[in-house]
């Protein structure tokens, strides 16, 4: 079922139109692009035909037979699905036959449907009854005959229910799965009376294929398909147009609820047809897993302690506030004032973040602010910084559909960002080349009615020397663009990268013991990448977490310069964000020794314009990373620290270090929805409000900034924003704003990237791609066009160092790490939802080689073992991973993960390198006393460490 105000127009816009046809409709005239259906046209003049079958999210199909018209001059009563206008027709959509024709085509329909029963809420609303009761037909005189009733429900999806009583068969779920989704999961099966809709082998949803998207839940219009919540809850009432707050995607929705004030409830989450992002598409996740907001774990109630092995105590906001602000001045006044910082969010919105930095620059006083970016894309704002200009991606999502040909590294888009996956997908089915690079067989590698051109599964941690391996083919044969370098580039830079890259020890015949990967698939695949017209490359976090991630950044950079593959539509370079608003907590000035919009702290113009609007004197030096905080901790100097949504102690690396790294401080505060693993260290505890409760913007991967809306009042009290304002005013900073908007009309005096933007501005135009300027006051899809940020595109010499993290007799396999579709980064949300019935626990995939010399079946319990430490969690052998390698997830606590990756870090950022972890893996036959053991372990007090040199800033 639709959402409440989608006005459906019948057929999809023509894509290709050329010109534009005038016809006449039912006595009125209407002009519209060369190829619009009848259907369309009519919708565009005012004049709703019958229909069942088509929708304008789907191609044309022709099968219901309900939008005949008569056309003049012509016999017959075509579908006015599947003719397209011609100039000059004379169109009929009612008349005495056509209503005869469809009323006999309804009571057909209707001979097999209940509609002798009084129908549910949701029932009545639909498509088909609607139909029904517009034609006038209340029965069927065939329904005596031979029907399908009495086929019991599947209700074994947790969000939705299938009821094939209600079925038609129209076929518009299987068509939205095929079309929209790109999964194949549904089927007709059988022929005539016996068709029937089907779930990949006739098996329940829960078994299927299907990845519960909700495609086919919302095309059906009958009822068949139904989401269970509004089962429950009863109809809907309105809707507001919001954010998703998972991937970084950004998919936009509209959550459709009933009641008033504080008794609103949200029903279901529709996806936004007119949203830039994810055109009206969505997946499990955002469309059904938003129950963690009003989850019974939810604590409401401010708390604080004296110590972390304390009881909880619950106080009001005034007293956790004062409480936490003068323990904060406590700390400043014995220790320094270096020895307090701030984590800012990736969850929250950009005015949230913005605040957090505020606060920690303007009410400290220094400059130790960090974000979970540290962790994942800061290579990526290194890299792109120091070659293209600009520290984001290039490109808009649908710039995809103009591709020729994708490369995919280190990035498992159907799992990670799914509804992105979905048009890669779909550009693939209409003839794109696809490469990828991963240790893992990803699902792009081979799927319905897909399968990668090349697969480069290279060993973990030699991304750099595959991508010196493209390169050399691209160089040594002659494939790269000249002209376009000439005249876009640094020449003395590329002269230099040319020079090494052509040298014997880069090509793919050298590097083949390295990375694993043959050589001539290497040729194989540079040539493909360099000769298609259009080739973009899209990578996440299995570039970036490496001790050479900022490297590979840089090398992908360096290939798409020397292919002329950057700025225009269908190219590019786009790092595929893992949370909602990971971008915008870069671009808010989250990282140490960056202002807003990627600026340093030294350069002094940009450093009094924050004074100025703020009113103190800031720090011109760098301030601590989350890493330096960890090793300032142990050290004694650092000792408090205010987190606003994050759960590093179960998402960074080497869990023990940073465990007494955070057991070490006097005074942590933790603003969150949950009482997660950071918060058992800590001293305060601020309760934190989902994107359900605030307003503000995120940005997505793509640059885009779209509006998050209040949907409910605050179960706590404050938004996020509200809660950093009350601290800072008790540190002695007032910070006033009566409403988010406020907070970014200041992001956009201080940030030239965002000095157009306004929630005015956003609202209207729906969402808008930073930079967004006077010279682009509507937004920036495209990065680069006819010249590069910096002026001219700068290529660095990417020298392939082997990481430190080395196999050995004791650790032989490498542990590799990712993430998986139906739970999310450290499964605080997801784990509180549904979707635990795909993914219960985190599973570590091994090899069926690896795992019968260790005698491992699948399903056993088995040790993961690394230099930093050891978890237990069942195997699942699977030949997805290639031997001597390892794979799992991080998504929850009582396995750990983290446990066992270590300190290793990249270069320049010091972005961990989860990627590689030297392991053993060995069958256990004891679970509870490797388990025991481990808790053991993890509350023993850390020895004295070795520090660490500080990376530069």
């Amino acid at each position: 079922m639709y959402a409440i105000d989608y006005e459906d127009f019948g057929t999809p816009e023509p894509a290709d139109a050329t010109g534009s046809v005038s016809v006449e409709i039912d006595g009125r005239t209407v002009t519209v692009p060369d190829g619009t259906s009848i259907m369309r046209a009519a919708a565009l003049a005012g004049v709703r035909v019958p229909k069942l079958c088509a929708t304008d999210t789907l191609k044309a199909f022709g099968s219901c037979r309900l939008c005949l018209c008569e056309i003049e001059g012509r016999k017959g009563y075509p579908a006015s699905c599947t003719t397209a206008v011609a100039a000059g027709m004379k169109i009929r959509t009612e008349s005495p036959q056509l209503t005869q024709l469809r009323r006999s085509v309804m009571e057909l329909y209707l001979s097999d449907y209940p509609i002798e029963r009084r129908p549910t809420d949701a029932e009545a609303k639909t498509e088909l009854l609607t139909m029904a009761r517009t034609l006038g037909v209340t029965s069927s005189p065939y329904a005596n005959g031979t029907r399908h009733q009495g086929a019991p429900k599947d209700e074994s999806n947790p969000y939705f229910t299938f009821d094939p009583n209600l079925c038609i068969v129209c076929s518009r779920c299987v068509r939205a799965c095929d079309e929209t989704q790109g999964t194949l999961a549904l089927t007709i099966q059988g022929r005539g009376f016996a068709s029937k809709v089907a779930a990949s082998q006739d098996q329940p949803f829960l078994e299927s294929e299907c990845v519960s998207c909700g495609a086919c839940v919302e095309a059906c219009p009958t009822a068949a398909l139904t989401e269970k919540s509004l089962v429950a809850l009863g109809p809907t009432e309105r809707s507001v147009k919001t954010t998703c707050a998972y991937c970084g995607v950004g998919c936009g929705f509209e959550a459709e609820v009933r009641g008033e004030g504080a008794d609103v409830e949200v029903v279901r989450m529709v996806p936004d047809r007119a949203a830039g992002a994810n055109h009206g598409h969505s997946c499990v996740k955002g469309r059904f897993a938003w129950g963690y907001a009003t989850h019974p774990d939810r604590q409401l109630k401010p708390m604080i302690r004296k110590t972390i092995r304390d009881d909880w105590r619950e106080v009001s906001w005034a007293e956790a506030i004062n409480y936490a602000a003068s323990e904060f001045k406590r700390i400043q006044a014995k220790y320094g004032r270096d020895s307090i910082g701030g984590i800012t969010s990736s969850r929250c919105t950009n005015e949230e973040t913005f605040l957090v930095q505020k606060l920690v620059r303007a009410a400290f006083g220094n400059n130790n602010v960090d974000t979970c970016a540290r962790v994942c894309h800061s290579p990526t704002g290194y890299g792109l910084k120091n070659t293209l200009g600009e520290s984001a991606g290039t490109q808009a999502f649908d710039s995809v559909m103009k591709a020729d040909l994708i490369m995919v590294i280190g990035a498992n888009p159907t799992d990670g960002h799914p509804v992105f996956a979905s048009q890669i997908k779909r550009r693939l089915r209409q003839g794109a080349k696809l490469i990828i690079a991963d240790p893992r067989q990803i699902g792009l590698v081979r799927s319905p009615h897909i399968q990668a051109d090349e697969h480069l599964q290279l060993k973990p941690g030699t991304n750099v020397a595959l991508m010196n391996a493209l390169a050399h083919v691209v160089v040594t044969e002659g494939l790269s663009k000249e002209a376009y370098v000439a005249e876009r580039c640094e020449v003395d830079s590329y002269q230099k990268w040319k020079a090494f890259v052509a040298e014997p020890r880069n090509s793919p015949e050298a590097s083949e013991s390295i990375t694993g990967v043959p050589a001539e698939r290497v040729r194989r695949a540079a040539r493909l990448y360099a000769s298609a017209p259009n080739a973009a490359i899209y990578y996440g976090l299995g570039v970036t977490e490496h001790s050479q991630g900022t490297t590979t950044v840089m090398s992908i950079a360096n290939l798409a310069m020397a292919t002329g593959n950057l700025g225009r539509e269908g190219v590019g370079v786009s790092p595929l964000r893992g949370q909602n608003n990971v971008q915008g907590s870069c671009d808010m000035g989250s990282f140490p020794h960056e202002f807003t919009g990627y600026r340093h702290v030294s350069d002094p113009v940009v450093r009094k314009s924050f004074e100025d609007m703020w009113g103190v004197r800031l720090q011109s030096e760098p301030g601590l990373r989350i890493p330096n905080m960890f090793e300032a901790a142990l050290d004694g100097t650092f000792k408090g620290m205010y987190v606003q949504g994050e759960d590093f102690v179960q998402s960074d690396p080497n869990t023990h270090h940073v465990s007494a790294a955070m057991e070490a401080l006097e005074c942590c505060v933790v603003q969150d929805l949950f009482l997660n693993e950071t918060a058992k260290y800590a001293h305060v505890f601020l309760p934190g409000s989902s994107f359900l409760e605030k307003d503000g913007t995120f940005t997505n991967a793509e640059r885009r900034t779209s509006l998050v809306r209040k949907i409910l009042e605050p179960l706590a009290g404050y938004a996020d924003w509200q809660i950093t304002c009350l601290l800072s005013e008790a540190l002695g900073y007032p910070m006033r704003y009566q409403h988010a908007s406020e907070i970014l009309e200041e992001i956009a005096r201080l940030t030239p990237t965002f000095a157009g933007m306004s929630f005015e501005k956003i609202e209207r135009l729906g969402s808008i791609q930073w930079p967004c300027n006077d010279e682009h006051p509507e937004g920036t899809p495209t990065m680069h066009v006819g010249q590069f940020v910096r002026g001219k595109g700068k290529f660095w010499a990417t020298e392939y160092v082997p990481t430190s993290e080395k196999v050995t007799s004791r650790f032989p396999l490498i542990l590799t790490t990712g993430r998986i579709l139906t739970q999310y980064n450290v499964g605080a949300q997801t784990r509180r939802t549904g979707n635990v019935v795909w993914h219960a626990e985190d599973v570590l995939e091994i090899h069926p080689h690896d795992a019968e010399v260790r005698g491992i079946s699948d399903g056993d319990w088995v040790g993961l073992t690394s230099r930093a430490g050891d978890t237990v969690l069942r195997a699942r052998v699977s030949g997805k991973i290639a031997p001597g390698v390892v794979y799992t997830t991080f998504h929850f606590p009582e396995t750990n993960a983290n446990v066992v990756t270590t300190e290793n870090s990249d270069w320049a950022t010091n972005c961990p390198e989860y990627k590689v972890t030297a392991v053993e893996v060995v069958l256990v036959n004891q679970k509870d006393a490797w388990q025991k053991r481990a808790r053991e372990e993890r509350a023993l007090p850390r020895q004295e460490h070795k520090r660490r040199d500080r990376a530069p800033a």
